[in-house]
């Protein structure tokens, strides 16, 4: 009996120690697939300043005409800029995992409630068919990431956010309101009332 106490306390020791080294590679892995995705996002910004640069500067106004002029004027320029642009590139596979995975530690643990009410949805969503370089439609329900789940996703330059529509996550340029990129079924399906 001795004997299979010793062997319970060392398997049990080394379940432990393995555990905590899957832990440390998932956690390195992780922050390797978030430098990767902030490198990509650096690149688009790089890019959306390059073309903003050769546009008429916007004054500062109170015309919406004005703003949703140069609004449409920036994306149809940054699209042509980027008219190869597809699901992933800057989100890329590695990249939708860690978020997958973060987003899931954030709504399981103990923030979920709090995340869960900040996104929690009024009215139900429209179908649509989400495409990259597509601007988000102005009428359609804005439903930004919850501090508490945007404290542990890579930080973002002033030029894009992050957006909530339905389970996916979007990142967004905001001064083109156009979808950069997106992850399909980001968020867990009983995190959010209407997928």
């Amino acid at each position: 009996m001795h004997r299979s106490k010793k062997v319970a306390s060392v398997f049990l020791v080394l379940a432990v120690l393995l555990t905590a080294q899957l832990a440390s590679t998932d956690g390195k892995e992780r922050a390797r697939s978030f430098q990767e995705f902030s490198k990509r996002v650096n690149v688009y910004v790089s890019l959306h300043k390059t073309v903003e640069g050769t546009l008429p500067p916007l004054k500062t106004t109170d015309v919406p005409e004005l703003i949703a002029a140069h609004q449409q004027a920036l994306a149809r320029k940054i699209r042509e800029a980027r008219p190869q642009a597809r699901l992933g590139d800057i989100f890329a596979e590695d990249a939708r995992g860690a978020f997958r995975h973060t987003i899931r530690e954030a709504t399981d643990g103990s923030h979920g409630p709090t995340a869960r009410a900040a996104i929690k949805k009024e009215e139900p969503l429209p179908r649509l068919k989400l495409r990259v370089n597509d601007v988000y439609p102005d009428k359609l329900p804005v439903t930004r990431v919850p501090a508490t789940m945007l404290l542990l996703l890579p930080k973002l330059p002033d030029e894009v956010e992050y957006r909530i529509f339905g389970r996916n996550l979007l990142l967004l340029d905001v001064r083109a309101n156009m979808i950069v990129d997106w992850i399909p079924e980001a968020m867990p399906r009983y995190f959010v009332p209407n997928p």
